[in-house]
């Protein structure tokens, strides 16, 4: 007794109109949209990683040439410690002539201690020498530094002035007569 024109409901139910997937968000949709995000946050780090590591590691510097100031305002014995560029400036009686103020020893910046007339680091303990007695300027009394300290190149300029050349040590007892 089939009856062919009533149709079954069990068989009505199953036919169910298929799901729109433009208008609805999906999981798979979901998923895809999750990855490519990612991979292209990861890619865009890759690049920017990639232009620190290829672009030029340039360090500015200052020159390392110093304008020390006119002769005549220092004293005749007197030693002049300038500390951003890292010299000492002496006046002798044999001229003026300047040496490094950073340790041999591990690179701290020496002081000046006129009570006991030489060049003491504070960090090690190494003196060094400035005026007379049995060893030249800059040379090591005490501590553990390993060399004395450098000479450095001085010169008069064209316009009177002092100038100290920071990266060229010269033979010591070199002074600049005035």
């Amino acid at each position: 007794m089939s009856n062919s024109t009533n149709s079954d409901p069990i068989k009505e139910e199953k036919k169910v109109a298929p799901l729109d997937t433009g208008s609805e968000f999906n999981r798979r949709a979901f998923f895809v949209k999750l990855g490519l995000g990612s991979l292209s946050i990861a890619a865009a780090g890759t690049a920017a990683f990639a232009y620190q590591y290829l672009s030029p590691n340039v360090l500015f510097e200052p020159s390392p040439i110093v304008n020390a100031g006119r002769p005549e305002s220092y004293a005749v014995d007197s030693v002049t410690l300038d500390v951003n560029s890292g010299i000492f400036l002496i006046h002798a009686q044999e001229g003026f002539f300047a040496l490094s103020a950073v340790c041999t020893h591990l690179g701290c910046l020496t002081a000046w201690k006129p009570e006991l007339g030489l060049i003491a680091c504070p960090c090690h303990g190494s003196k060094f020498s400035v005026f007379g007695g049995k060893k030249n300027p800059g040379e090591k009394i005490e501590g553990p530094a390993p060399k004395p300290l450098p000479w450095l190149q001085t010169w008069i300029s064209d316009e009177g002035d002092l100038m100290v050349d920071r990266s060229n040590n010269i033979r010591p007892m070199q002074f600049v007569r005035i």
